[in-house]
């Protein structure tokens, strides 16, 4: 196997990860704790698990929509994207490894969301509960799990990997630029 696939299919174990992590996770909280009920909390009422159903997305946007809009919008739009930033993967050859690893994270955590979304009526099963003192109006964030924790982390670190990139090739360029002015004004001289 050539080096150039090797780092494109190593990162695919993280994808895969996550999708395990998350279903497996899902299932406990399903077979261990009644929906809407506290199964635990930690520090206090910091962290607490929590078994909840969600039919719409971040926020429980659109949980109130029709069945046919919810699985358009949240099902078959994602899975095609999902799809696109597949092939974009493997046609890039430009991203540095961590991009690579952080856009798998991506793709597992919308993974194992869709399949709760396609093989699960009652919507996607969120579990994990924090206190948020308030800030932003919010007591509590809205519950959330292993997917969409991936989701967030590895998209916070793909914006700051792609803008680390953005400056250090700013910063290569006028480098460049000087040196190349530098080498002009010797050889008028």
């Amino acid at each position: 196997m050539n080096k150039e696939l090797k780092t494109k299919l190593l990162p695919i174990s993280l994808a895969v990860l996550v999708i395990l992590v998350d279903q497996i996770t899902k299932i406990l909280i399903m077979k261990n704790i009644p929906l809407f009920t506290v199964g635990a909390s930690f520090f206090g009422d910091f962290l607490r698990i929590i078994h909840v159903a969600n039919t719409g997305v971040a926020f429980s946007v659109g949980a109130t929509w029709s069945e046919t809009a919810r699985r358009f919008l949240f099902s078959l739009i994602p899975l095609i994207v999902i799809g696109i930033v597949i092939a974009i993967y493997f046609r890039n050859n430009t991203w540095t490894k961590l991009q690579r690893w952080a856009i798998m994270g991506i793709v597992g955590g919308g993974v194992g969301n869709l399949i709760d979304r396609f093989f699960r009526a009652e919507g996607v099963v969120d579990f994990i509960d924090v206190k948020f003192y308030g800030l932003f109006g919010l007591e509590r964030w809205p519950t959330f799990n292993i997917a969409d924790s991936a989701v967030v982390v590895c998209g916070i670190m793909l914006v700051i990997s792609f803008i680390v990139t953005s400056i250090r090739e700013s910063k290569e360029s006028e480098e460049s630029k000087a040196s190349k002015e530098s080498i002009e004004e010797k050889t008028e001289e």
